[in-house]
């Protein structure tokens, strides 16, 4: 009789956040499914717990953190816990995300869009990058957008105090999330941790739905049989993950599982290192932890 083919993640430990719904749902589902021990987040305690139920029903080992990653305390909280937790962390898949039409402000006095798709991942790393380099080829995963194309970092007005616009914003934060992962390939190469950045595609999913624009409105309902199923969103995301092919590549940016260039600002080095100065500033991390 042959023997069952080893799952390709035994014995790896993958954290996801935003893994109750949606891509980062299907990105956990999918991961387990290849051997992984995952380890999901969520802000809402019973989603978290129903997607917790489901994974293992599945026959997959899971653990279970509930936070709202737009609050910093939160953020921390979630590291500290998922540090005492998890004795390795393998792979960190930040896939929590949003986007506001109008302005909100997080508890830290942070417009929402910033806080939650850049600040969020970018302190959540920085907390865990300890437990990462101690893993065998560790590999950090982002979940970008083409949006980046048109998104361009506003120093002046990071926050969107002087002018905002839902998409403005959402394009900014997802230029960050790219010029983030490779400034951080940058720091951590010698370290042994991969990390890059992604485009899920169009996906089917309730993304943007608490605060939907008029144009979202009109075009949503029309688009839907065109858009991907949650499933194939999270395809590039799976890939990154667990690919042994990539345990190498690091600095990229992704799109229907191959390398793809992304725009021309994202490449700018100086406004990287500025970039990650400011969200250091921002989230609170000491001189040392940069």
């Amino acid at each position: 009789m042959q023997q069952a083919a080893v799952p390709i993640l035994a014995g790896r430990t993958v954290l996801i956040t935003g893994a109750t719904t949606g891509i980062g749902r299907a990105t956990a589902l999918g991961l387990a499914e290849r051997g992984a021990h995952v380890a999901i987040t969520g802000r809402d305690r019973t989603r978290t717990e129903d997607t917790a139920r489901e994974i293992r029903a599945a026959g997959g080992q899971v653990e279970a953190f509930v936070a709202d990653l737009s609050s910093q305390v939160q953020v921390r909280r979630l590291a500290d816990e998922a540090l005492q937790r998890l004795p390795r962390i393998d792979v960190l898949v930040n896939n929590v995300g949003g986007y506001w039409n109008t302005r909100h402000v997080t508890v830290d006095g942070l417009e929402h869009t910033f806080a939650l798709n850049h600040l969020a991942p970018f302190l959540l790393t920085n907390l865990l990058l300890d437990r990462l380099t101690h893993s065998d080829r560790a590999r950090v995963v982002t979940v970008a957008s083409n949006a980046q194309a048109m998104g361009r970092i506003d120093f002046d007005d990071l926050q969107g105090r002087v002018a905002y616009s839902g998409a403005r914003a959402y394009n900014q934060s997802k230029l960050a999330n790219v010029m983030f992962s490779y400034e951080l390939a940058r720091r951590v190469q010698a370290r042994g941790v991969t990390a890059n950045a992604l485009h899920p595609g169009v996906v089917r999913t309730g993304f943007g739905a608490e605060d939907p624009g008029r144009t979202q409105r009109a075009l949503v309902p029309i688009m839907k049989p065109l858009m991907r199923t949650p499933a194939q969103g999270a395809a590039t995301s799976i890939h990154l993950a667990s690919s042994p092919d990539l345990e190498q590549v690091t600095g990229k940016y992704f799109a229907n599982s191959k390398p793809k260039r992304s725009s021309t600002r994202s490449y700018d080095e100086a406004v990287a290192t500025r970039l990650w100065e400011a969200s250091a500033d921002l989230v609170g991390l000491t001189v040392a932890d940069r």
